[in-house]
């Protein structure tokens, strides 16, 4: 462990690997991460495989892949490794995407949740929360306060930073994390068309 670079074996590395990559694409495909932003991680063996600091999701490499374990510093690791390892520890979850959608950050600017007009944003998310932190990046504060809402919620939302999914693989994070984009844009677009 310790930051050192994925070496898991065969069969599995090339899928860890890919799945990153196939979903770190579809988060820049889809608009929710600028170029060096938002996170991934998985659980894996003791610990967790997460994005190295500064990595580009869209165009991961093996060596973006960081070990770490579920608590201590790992300088090579994404700054929200505090926040992955503690949802990990009190959730169930196996993986997490932490990205920057743009229009549920400008509705959580002043909303408390955020809640879908859409039959299907209503279906896959419910209701979203909206966490309000002082150090909204990579903080202690974050990584205190978000696990209590994922408890409950499968994604989350941190006042203008931006959403934590979890579930079972990175592609059902993802799925949350691109619904409550859509359902965003539907809000604004109700809000500016008076419905």
């Amino acid at each position: 462990m310790g930051g050192s670079s994925f070496r898991g074996e065969g069969d599995l590395r090339r899928q860890m690997v890919g799945e990153f990559q196939r979903v770190g694409r579809e988060l820049g495909r889809l608009g929710l991460i600028s170029s060096h932003s938002g996170n991934l991680s998985v659980r894996f063996g003791e610990g967790i495989l997460i994005t190295r600091r500064g990595a580009m999701l869209a165009a991961l490499q093996e060596e973006d892949l960081v070990e770490a374990p579920l608590e201590g510093e790992v300088p090579a690791a994404s700054r929200e490794l505090p926040v992955h390892q503690a949802i990990y520890r009190e959730t169930g979850a196996r993986a997490i995407l932490h990205c920057h959608p743009p229009c549920a950050i400008a509705l959580s600017l002043k909303a408390t949740e955020i809640v879908p007009l859409d039959a299907e944003g209503r279906h896959i998310l419910g209701k979203v929360p909206v966490v309000s932190v002082q150090q909204s990046i990579g903080s202690q504060e974050v990584a205190e306060a978000l696990p209590i809402y994922l408890k409950a919620n499968r994604i989350a939302m941190v006042r203008g930073h931006g959403s934590f999914a979890i579930g079972e693989t990175l592609e059902e994070s993802l799925m949350r994390s691109s619904a409550l984009e859509a359902s965003a844009r539907i809000l604004i677009l109700a809000k500016v068309l008076r419905l």
